[in-house]
């Protein structure tokens, strides 16, 4: 103990003798490799804003047997929400879509990757012929009842996807309303 000390006031007293510890020849080694959160201890965490959202995009707000709210619109009945618009969409059921009514699908710029279709309140079949139509110009289709397709068409159009809904309404009473349609 006592040479502890001694040495210590020795390496204090004199400046000359001072160096940095990675310059020791005895310089402790570390005998493990880093692990994730020791590597946290070390190093800062930087986040970048990478794209802000687009005021343009498209989001259901709520459905209803009776139709949608997109971005505050109300659209009654069966619709198809292309990237920046949404038009009327002359359907009844899902025995109605044709390769015709998906026309409007393939015929614009950008090219749309996936079409969500949301069929009322149970997932229906499209006929095939249809659906490989669809598959020929390149885009994909997804067939799902219409709560699940509104849900995923919000997904595909946060991620910044070019996305395409047919929806049609479900019957009966399900709804889903916005936090704002709950609180009045």
């Amino acid at each position: 103990m006592t040479a502890a000390f001694v040495l210590r006031n020795l390496y204090r007293g004199r400046p000359a003798l001072r160096c940095p510890p990675a310059e020791l020849p005895w310089a402790p080694q570390r005998g493990h490799r880093l692990t994730p959160a020791d590597d946290e201890l070390y190093q800062r965490t930087r986040i970048s804003l990478l794209q802000r959202e687009s005021p343009l995009a498209m989001y259901i707000d709520s459905y209803s047997s009776r139709g949608f709210v997109v971005n505050g619109n109300r659209v009654f009945g069966p619709c198809a929400l292309l990237p920046q618009s949404v038009v009327q969409w002359n359907v009844g059921s899902y025995q109605d879509i044709t390769e015709e009514s998906f026309s409007l699908f393939w015929m614009l710029e950008p090219r749309i990757e996936i079409v969500v279709v949301g069929t009322g309140d149970r997932t229906e079949r499209l006929q095939p012929h249809v659906l490989r139509a669809m598959r020929q110009r390149g885009i994909a289709v997804e067939v799902q009842d219409t709560p699940n397709a509104c849900a995923t068409f919000n997904f595909l159009c946060h991620e910044g996807r070019v996305t395409g809904a047919a929806l049609i309404p479900p019957p009966g009473g399900t709804a889903l309303t916005s936090q704002a349609q709950a609180a009045e």
